[in-house]
């Protein structure tokens, strides 16, 4: 993929993405409310592998060369993850709501910088491990364990959070080996046939209405990933990743003003806390790369 240097346009672009993203997950809400969530998200991927074979048509080499891959069983075994984690998450927009749950995922970042250690073996100086753990006192203060009688539903988009950032740093391992279009290929394929699998015992008839946010959920998940690749052609994703927590913004006005959910105090504060860390964290990374260029090109 190439990449360009308009930063400008890559943050318009991800701006967008990240409110038709909101959109997609205030579809998720509702449709998850009245059917099976295993349905649901097996709709929305028919419609996302189609996307992705698509895409892998127009590619040199077709589809024969998306798929091609030296290591089969992780890349599988990431299409397998994501779409678990989408269900975990989904089912969090039916028990919390999309304020509290993208309050808590918003931590997932700074769980790829602490198990990018372990599982790449990249080195996490101190100052990246101190915003982990203020990270971490904002994912706690939105719990609130010990204040009240816990509920173990909150656990849910953490559980999810911690999917997904397993599925980011199993991307960035297959990436030493696969192109992205490979990994993009494998992610839709095997997360609709798996989806497939065990969605079609939960088919349940829907209503008109119904149907039409369902293909509005469909529309919503191709074009939020289009974008998506779009802004990663233009502009580098360290400039523009930190303006994706307007995710949470937008996903929270939706769940304000379409389903009557409230911000709590505490989860305001939490929230907070965590996206503060996770931009100081972004900027540490985007710092430590710049003076490995500089390093790189003055020893040349």
């Amino acid at each position: 993929m190439s990449q360009g240097n308009n930063t400008p346009l890559g943050i318009g672009l991800m701006v967008a993405t990240t409110f038709v993203f909101a959109l997609q997950d205030g579809l998720s809400r509702h449709l998850a409310s009245e059917y099976n969530v295993l349905m649901v998200v097996m709709i929305r991927y028919w419609f996302f592998a189609a996307f992705v074979i698509a895409i892998a048509r127009r590619k040199a080499g077709g589809i024969g060369a998306a798929a091609q891959t030296s290591q089969p069983i992780l890349q599988a075994f990431r299409g397998l993850l994501l779409a678990a984690e989408i269900c975990v998450m989904v089912v969090a927009f039916t028990i919390l709501g999309l304020v509290e749950s993208h309050a808590v995922f918003t931590c997932y970042p700074l769980l790829v910088a602490a198990l990018s250690g372990p599982v790449l073996g990249e080195r996490v100086g101190w100052r990246r491990w101190a915003a982990i753990a203020v990270g971490f006192v904002g994912v706690l203060i939105i719990l609130q364990p010990g204040m009240t009688v816990f509920d173990p539903a909150a656990i849910v988009p953490l559980i999810s959070a911690a999917m997904f950032a397993l599925y980011a740093l199993l991307t960035r391992y297959a990436a030493r080996q696969d192109s992205a279009a490979t990994s993009f290929f494998w992610t839709g394929t095997v997360g609709a046939l798996a989806m497939t699998a065990v969605g079609l015992w939960f088919w349940e008839p829907m209503t008109g209405p119904d149907w039409f946010y369902m293909a509005c959920l469909c529309v919503t998940g191709v074009s939020g990933h289009w974008l998506l690749i779009k802004c990663y052609e233009v502009a580098e994703a360290s400039a523009v990743q930190p303006f994706a927590y307007l995710q949470l913004v937008f996903a929270a006005l939706i769940g304000i003003s379409l389903f009557g959910e409230t911000i709590r105090t505490n989860v305001a504060i939490g929230a907070g806390l965590i996206v503060a860390a996770g931009l100081f964290t972004f900027w540490r990374e985007r710092q430590q790369r710049l003076a490995h260029q500089f390093l790189g090109k003055g020893n040349g």
